[in-house]
């Protein structure tokens, strides 16, 4: 990069901070330890999740009695 060059400038995930993207930013994309573990938590308590389009199964729904299940 040069001298004049502005680093990129994006919004932390957690807080929204504008945070420079630059390799000497540890903590990138956040603006700090406080947001990147607050993150990790959201993570942690499955608040954040990525879908998967191939389940065949719902996570919410009620258990099955075993007298109704399908056999394997």
């Amino acid at each position: 990069m040069s001298a004049s060059a502005q680093p990129r400038l994006v919004p932390c995930p957690t807080c929204g901070q504008p945070v420079a993207w630059l390799e000497s930013n540890r903590f990138r994309p956040f603006c700090s330890e406080r947001c990147k573990l607050i993150d990790l938590g959201e993570w942690a308590m499955e608040r954040h999740v990525i879908p998967d389009a191939g389940a065949d199964f719902v996570l919410d729904a009620p258990p099955v009695p075993p007298d109704e299940q399908e056999p394997v």
